[in-house]
This record gives structure tokens, C-alpha cells and sequence, in this order.
């Protein structure tokens, strides 16, 4: 696998669960990758370990991506180490499922800074960094976002809103060669799921009631992103690609 030979991608988020996927997906496909975590530098170690192990390029950078001095550090780092990168991959994101009454501003304002405000920080210092030469921007939605379901509405909102952050500047930076798509899981088996309640057998069994008989690996949506981070879809932008064995 040489898709992504010789290239530079950011992943952030990139500690665990579909991030961490993506970030051992980029790096056998030839990309040197650098794994961006908020708190959990073990995780992230771990991830580099991983890579490192089969030989790949990888270094892990600690930023909250919801900070404007963080993302720009985070992406002057990466050009120190790696060169210019041409791949940024918006996967860092929170959540929190409850009813409407015991929705906070403190909440709020906690899922749309990480889950909205950095996709658009991330994104303006990448449009910057890929130096004119264009690249590929990866957002992570949710099925939820469409079809949300209750106890969600912050969370559904917040990835709505990463859709129409995708369409948009799909538009507005087509002009400079970058790309700008969004990857919608379904259900998919990381850790986040027993934060919800949802434990491995749960999750089996709600994976034999979807059309593949199965929920998501994060695997499966890691090697959607090399497709979208590859030239082999270099006729793509603005698009959503709901990657969920069928879920709707």
C-alpha cells in the first residue's frame, strides 16, 4: 500500500478509537503522520509505537485543537519534523447523550469548541500550511447527524453543523486544490461506546439487528479516509460518505 507515499498528514484526536485507525491506516500507505492527542499522551505513545513497529513514520504532538496558539503550533511542529503536510484529518471530538433539561451552556460550549470550532481552526491553518500546492481535508460526522436520535441534540447539532462546515469550504477553497469531504460513521466499536452505556455485548447485539449483521471497526472507517486522503479521489469534494454497514 502506497497510496500516500511521501505525504504529510495531521491526525488529530489520533489517540484511540477511529483516530488511532486512520493514523496506522496513513501510516502503511506511506504517510508520515503526526498523532495529535489532547490528555492522553500514553494512548498516543502507544499509536506511535504501533507505527514505528511496522516501520512507518510517526510522532505524537500534544494540542487542544480547540485553541487557535495550539493548532498553530501543532502544524508548525509538523512542518519541523515531517515537512509540509498535504493531509489533515478533523477527528477530534467529545460527546455527551442526555435529555433536554439537563442540557448546560457549559456542555454546549464544550461540544461545539471541540467538535466545531477546531474543524474550523484546523482547517484555516491547513488551507496556510499546504502552501499552495492543495490537499485533502477529512472531517469525522455522524449518521446522527441526519438522522439524529434522542438524548442528542447538542452532539447531533454540533455534527450538522461539520457537514455544512464541509460543503462550504469544499466551495470556498476549490480554487487552491484542497479537497474538503466529511466521513459519517454508524455505530463503531471503540471506547467511547461503554462511555454511553454500551457494552460489548450490547453492541453485538445491535450489530445483528443492521443490514451487515455487524457494527463499525474502527478499521472500516480508517480505510474510507485513505481513500479520501489519496489521489484516488481526487475528483471529490464537499462530499459526506456515510460509512456504516448500512445504518441509517
Amino acid at each position: 500500500m502506497n497510496e500516500l507515499k511521501d505525504k504529510v498528514a495531521i491526525v488529530t484526536g489520533a489517540s484511540k478509537g477511529i483516530g488511532a485507525a486512520i493514523a496506522r491506516r496513513f501510516a502503511e500507505a506511506g504517510a508520515a503522520v503526526m498523532v495529535n492527542y489532547a490528555s492522553s499522551k500514553e494512548d498516543a505513545d502507544r499509536v506511535v509505537a504501533d507505527i514505528l513497529r511496522e516501520g512507518g513514520k510517526a510522532v505524537a504532538v500534544q494540542a487542544d485543537v480547540s485553541n487557535s496558539a495550539d493548532v498553530k503550533r501543532l502544524f508548525a511542529e509538523t512542518k519541523a519534523t515531517f515537512g509540509t503536510p498535504s493531509i489533515l484529518v478533523n477527528n477530534a471530538g467529545v460527546y455527551r447523550f442526555g435529555p433536554l433539561e439537563d442540557v448546560t451552556e457549559a456542555e454546549f460550549h464544550r461540544q461545539f469548541n471541540t467538535n466545531v470550532l477546531s474543524t474550523i481552526l484546523t482547517t484555516q491553518e491547513a488551507a496556510r500550511a499546504f502552501d499552495g500546492h492543495g490537499g485533502s481535508v477529512i472531517n469525522l460526522s455522524t449518521i446522527s447527524s441526519t438522522n439524529p436520535v434522542p438524548n442528542s441534540v447538542v452532539y447531533s447539532a454540533s455534527k450538522s453543523a461539520v457537514d455544512t462546515i464541509t460543503r462550504a469550504l469544499a466551495n470556498e477553497l476549490a480554487t487552491r486544490r484542497i479537497r474538503v469531504n466529511a466521513i459519517a460513521p454508524g455505530m463503531t466499536e471503540t471506547e467511547g461506546l461503554a462511555v454511553v452505556g454500551i457494552d460489548d455485548e450490547t453492541a453485538k447485539n445491535i450489530g445483528a439487528t443492521l443490514p451487515m449483521g455487524r457494527v463499525g471497526q474502527p478499521d472500516d472507517i480508517a480505510r474510507v479516509a485513505v481513500f479520501l486522503a489519496s489521489d484516488q479521489s481526487a475528483w471529490l469534494t464537499g462530499e459526506r460518505i456515510t460509512a456504516s454497514g448500512g445504518q441509517r
